[in-house]
């Protein structure tokens, strides 16, 4: 099985991965993102700052709304989708055979699940997604430099801990592994997400509406990385058949 092999399945995962995230985020992100935006330009125009409101009256918007709730939202789900999918089959290729002799199919869906609590789930419980105002310009370069900090301490710790989960392996089993793997990646990002600064105050924003979004954000991150890994998975599978009983025909014909 070629690293071209799981690349060409792992895009092909990414594609529809990415169809489905953009029904979901359409269905049920975007709703309170229109609630979100319809606050923020109501507290402008009571409290007569337009500047920077999402309003349409003093300057046209480069990109329309119904534009980016539309085909600009298809398009960033079928472009992350895809790009995240290769990136997986690329990290499967790599981790199969390498790490606790995984094979194939089940190293895509360590590298899937892996994926998705070190890119996207931990650092979404230490930042949160937030929607239309909610917290200041001024503090925008701030948040978002915290935030990536934190993505890149969990990604790196949570590849160096799939490391040291294969190194153990051996000699502590299967378990052994996880359990070492797991509490390592727990133990540094809860040290780092304690030292880091918190995410700012919501303030007086209805909670309702900041719940329904981060709902539908976190539910748009599931099913962006379950259906990548749920599909590579089922493609490696059947590849990872198709490979094994060539095998066995050519081991037969050999010992003919």
């Amino acid at each position: 099985m070629t690293a071209r092999a799981l690349l060409v399945r792992g895009l092909i995962a990414g594609l529809l991965a990415g169809v489905a995230t953009f029904l979901v985020a359409h269905q049920v992100g975007e709703p309170p993102v229109e609630t979100a935006i319809s606050l923020e330009e109501s507290s402008a125009h009571h409290s007569g700052a337009t500047a920077g409101a999402h309003s349409h009256d003093s300057e046209e918007a480069v990109v329309s709304r119904e534009t980016q709730r539309t085909w600009g939202l298809l398009t960033g789900t079928l472009t992350v989708g895809t790009a995240l999918g290769g990136l997986v089959a690329l990290g499967s290729a790599l981790v199969a055979g390498r790490v606790g002799r995984l094979r194939p199919t089940a190293a895509t869906a360590v590298v899937a699940l892996t994926g998705f609590t070190t890119v996207a789930f931990v650092p979404f419980l230490k930042y949160p997604a937030n929607p239309p105002g909610v917290g200041t310009a001024e503090t925008i370069g701030a948040r978002t430099e915290q935030y990536f900090g934190f993505l890149l301490v969990s990604l790196v710790t949570g590849i160096l801990a799939l490391v040291l989960a294969g190194q153990v392996w051996p000699r502590f089993g299967t378990w052994g592994a996880v359990v070492m793997g797991v509490a390592a990646y727990v133990v540094v990002t809860s040290v780092a997400a304690t030292l880091m600064p918190g995410p700012d105050a919501v303030g007086s924003f209805p909670a309702d509406t900041l719940w329904a979004f981060r709902r539908g954000s976190l539910l748009t991150l599931v099913t962006l990385w379950a259906g990548i890994g749920v599909v590579l998975s089922g493609l490696v599978g059947r590849l990872e058949k198709h490979e094994t009983a060539k095998s066995q025909r050519r081991a037969l014909a050999a010992s003919l």
